[in-house]
């Protein structure tokens, strides 16, 4: 749009807007365009629930019954055990909301407004009352506004009356902040701004709803449901166990209700949203802003990818450069936005795309600009492309030509028209319009041109002339435009494919994930993009969206094929479709989308990814991941990072389930010989090994950094607790660990002269239970660095590449330090410093946990 230009309306100019002075001068009387955050559950309400959830509630039952029996010490252990966790859970969950509040600053509200005559854009929160703001279909409406200029406008209101049908509104009429432009497009002036607008006012709209939980959660949920009920099992067994041996029934249950509490894995859920959080942040880092933090799981499961083309594959900075009229063809000279390129045409051919570039500046609104002494695009890339070419032709900013009338581009009409003149000019895609051009036949050379402009990877754009009447109205405008009508000309414009572009379609394909481009482009010109950057290989599908299979099936069949694939001139409800076929197929979708009518696929597709800078309002509210940078090579490595966060789920996962297999085994083996083995371990060492030893090194393991294997082939399962990982942790890690710990415990206790069914010195006991609790420890610390690889020797993964877990392990020998020689400790743990063969034992842990681990791997690497 030309300086001090609106979109028009049949009254004539809109004002120039408010002057910058003016501007500010209201913002500093009326403050900022803000409206009260959503109102937010206090801290020490969200610390309470923390505090008595189930878990919590079943181990202050367990506390309450140990002191009531006489146990201060394990009544003490567990209230300390839950209040840690409680505050541990409240500390990551405040973490993780505050990390996403970060978050979405990098994606800062914007808004289009008349300035000092210029069109502008700023940032929502300095709209001030008596701006005149510039709406298009996708925007999210930032103030409340009255319409002085409207053209097809529709208005999807349902965040505020709950209509789900956009309704139409003319000149003269309200819209209000919140709500979405979803077709055509308007000028509005501002009415109201902040906590005076009906957003404001509406209490029911701050409050939070409640999601779903995701399937992520849902396999924790299970997870931790099924442990604690072996857990309570154990307990009750272990209990019946010792009353049978003669044991007090208070003594028996504090037995029985500390073993259930020491096994119920009441830290793991927050250990999981610590690294889905900390999994965000890095995405974030790498432009990719997650909107929820349960998309990082899902996007690390994405199998199939659909893609636009422009901005995403390609750079987004359009130049017209070639084209062709019928009095010949044409050369544009230069590149970039310059509006003072040389344009190599015949002179008749050069009186054709003077009147194209005067019905092309009537139907766009965006136009080239010069900042910073480079020359740029404010507003579509494509309407500045042709702004700069109708200025390289000797056109003037001053000289564009308000519309008495004008339809903006919708995607069902595939084109836009403006009635300058009395003359009424369309422009949109060229084999709709060639079609209906009299002066045109399928065997003609403009069908030959575009052919051949299509191949070089030009998005070709037609212009033409309606040939009737065409009247003063946007009806009959519409009249006019869908009749016949006369080609002036084919512009051929070029978007390069982004450089990194084809290195990210095939780090794709060696992750096994497929790529499809989605374009509402021509097939030829997309064909030669996807060609060019390795997206289509030979052998791969071409295809238009209205040739797409009627079966669901048949489109997944189509689509998914390694060769890639492409389908051109889509429509959104192509795009819903292809999204639900691939799912219906067993991919995992990510779907890309900027327009304000690709909301639906987004919201269909498992992952829906909306554009940070091109996007639409509507899209990025619909999706779960927006790139911030509109680049495509941004996506494979938001993969790659969701891909390492469920592999760090899955390496803490298996490290505690390790760990709980270790402590059970000692009270198991108590029972099963009737208390003839001592038991190894108390309730107490058990709870100082979850707490105090194991928590660092899992936290750790959750923020373990995604190497190059990751995206070496597809992800292995998709389930987060699968048979692989329980087998690993409970038939042979935990075995191991309890293997060598209980050796280390009667080593010492035979070496200390005791035989079967004694009951040992108590000085000898508590050397016997130190080694033991010592082995437990040592082996998390060795475990901690077996957990880092599913696939590898510990040996082989480099220490340096996650440092946190050095950290923690050199915390946790301090811990265990201090455990087996602080005088009060050692007297309520029950175990001290442990003998020479019991330190011979822990040795013993530190090298047998990584080869029975290594065998492992190379058993499971040889059985396939």
């Amino acid at each position: 749009m030309g300086p001090g230009t609106a979109p028009g309306s049949a009254t004539g100019r809109l004002a120039p807007g408010l002057s910058s002075e003016e501007a500010a001068r209201r913002h500093d009387r009326d403050g900022p365009n803000t409206v009260p955050p959503p109102r937010r559950t206090p801290a020490w309400r969200l610390l309470l629930a923390q505090l008595t959830h189930f878990f919590a509630g079943m181990l202050w039952i367990a506390a309450g019954l140990a002191l009531i029996s006489g146990a201060g010490s394990l009544a003490v252990a567990i209230a300390v055990i839950v209040v840690l966790n409680g505050v541990f859970a409240f500390l990551q969950e405040h973490k993780a909301d505050r990390a996403a509040a970060e978050l979405t600053t990098l994606m800062p509200a914007r808004a289009r407004v008349l300035r000092d005559g210029e069109g502008c854009t700023v940032d929502v929160a300095d709209l001030v009352v008596g701006d005149v703001v510039l709406l298009e279909a996708g925007d999210r409406i930032a103030a409340d506004l009255r319409l002085e200029d409207s053209h097809e406008l529709t208005i999807d209101e349902s965040m505020l009356t709950g209509e789900s049908v956009p309704l139409a509104r003319a000149v003269g009429a309200d819209v209000f902040a919140g709500t979405f432009a979803v077709q055509g497009d308007a000028t509005g002036t501002v009415t109201a701004i902040g906590t005076a607008t009906r957003l404001a006012g509406i209490a029911a709209l701050t409050e939070r709803a409640e999601r779903p939980s995701s399937p992520l959660a849902v396999q924790l949920h299970r997870l931790v449901l099924v442990v604690a009920g072996i857990a309570v099992a154990v307990g009750v067994l272990l209990a019946g166990v010792s009353i049978s041996l003669g044991t007090e029934i208070a003594a028996a249950l504090l037995l029985g209700v500390g073993v259930m509490v020491a096994l119920v894995p009441e830290g793991l859920l927050p250990t999981v949203t610590l690294s889905l959080a900390r999994g965000a942040q890095r995405m974030a880092g790498e432009n990719a802003l997650v909107r929820r933090l349960d998309a990082v799981e899902t996007l690390g499961a994405t199998t199939f990818i659909c893609t636009d083309k422009t901005g995403t594959l390609t750079r987004n900075e359009m130049a017209v450069v070639e084209g062709w009229t019928r009095a010949g063809s044409f050369t544009v000279a230069g590149a970039g936005y310059a509006p003072d390129r040389v344009v190599d045409a015949p002179p008749a051919a050069l009186a054709l795309l003077r009147e194209a570039a005067v019905g092309s500046g009537a139907c766009i609104k965006g136009r080239a600009v010069r900042r910073d002494d480079r020359w740029v695009a404010d507003g579509d890339p494509m309407d500045a492309a042709l702004d700069a070419f109708g200025r390289s032709l000797g056109s003037a900013p001053e000289d564009r030509v308000v519309p008495t009338a004008r339809l903006p581009f919708t995607s069902a009409a595939m084109s836009s028209a403006a009635l300058v003149a009395g003359t009424a000019y369309v422009m949109g895609a060229p084999e709709l319009l060639l079609a209906r051009c009299v002066d045109t036949s399928p065997e003609g050379a403009e069908w030959a041109e575009l052919a051949d402009l299509s191949r070089r990877g030009r998005r070709v754009i037609a212009m033409a002339r309606a040939t009737g009447p065409a009247g003063t109205t946007e009806a009959s405008l519409a009249a006019a435009t869908a009749g016949e009508l006369t080609l002036l000309a084919l512009i051929g414009i070029e978007d390069p494919p982004r450089p990194d572009v084809a290195d990210a379609v095939a780090l794709c394909r060696t992750a096994g994930i497929r790529v499809a481009m989605v374009t509402g482009d021509s097939a030829a010109t997309a064909a030669a993009i996807a060609t060019e950057v390795g997206l289509l290989a030979p052998g791969g599908t071409v295809v238009l969206g209205a040739d797409l299979p009627d079966s669901d099936r048949e489109v997944a069949d189509l689509l998914d094929r390694p060769e890639g694939a492409v389908v051109a001139r889509v429509t959104p409800a192509d795009k819903l479709r292809i999204a639900r076929a691939l799912r219906t197929h067993g991919h995992v979708v990510a779907m890309t989308g900027d327009g304000v009518n690709d909301a639906a696929a987004l919201r269909e597709a498992d992952v829906g990814v909306a554009m940070g800078r091109s996007g639409s309002d509507v899209a990025r509210a619909a999706a779960d991941l927006v790139l911030l940078d509109d680049s495509f090579a941004t996506i494979p490595q938001a993969i790659q990072l969701g891909r390492g966060t469920f592999a760090n789920i899955r390496r803490f996962l298996t490290f505690h389930l390790t760990d709980n297999v270790a402590e059970l085994v000692p009270f198991v083996l108590w029972a099963m010989t009737g208390s003839d083995i001592p038991l190894a371990i108390g309730v107490l060492q058990v709870l100082a090994l979850d707490i105090g030893t194991d928590m660092l090194p899992a936290l750790a393991l959750g923020a373990e950094p995604a190497n190059e294997r990751t995206m070496s082939g597809p992800r292995r399962t998709t389930q987060v607790v699968d048979g692989r990982l329980l087998r690993r942790a409970l038939l042979v890690l935990g075995p191991t660990e309890a293997l060598l710990s209980m050796g280390a415990f009667l080593t010492v206790l035979v070496l200390g002269g005791w035989s079967w069914g004694a009951q040992p010195p108590a000085a000898l006991l508590a050397t016997a239970s130190g080694s033991a609790f010592a082995a437990i420890a040592v082996g998390q610390v060795a475990n901690a660095f077996v957990c880092r690889s599913e696939t590898r020797p510990a040996w082989l993964v480099d220490p340096r590449r996650n440092p946190f877990v050095v950290a923690a392990v050199a915390v946790e020998a301090v811990l265990l330090v201090a455990f087996l020689t602080v005088p009060w400790l050692t007297r309520q743990l029950g175990g001290t410093w442990p003998s020479t063969a019991g330190w011979a034992w822990c040795l013993a842990a530190v090298i047998a946990l990584p080869l029975v681990d290594a065998a492992h791997k190379a058993l499971r690497r040889r059985v396939g």
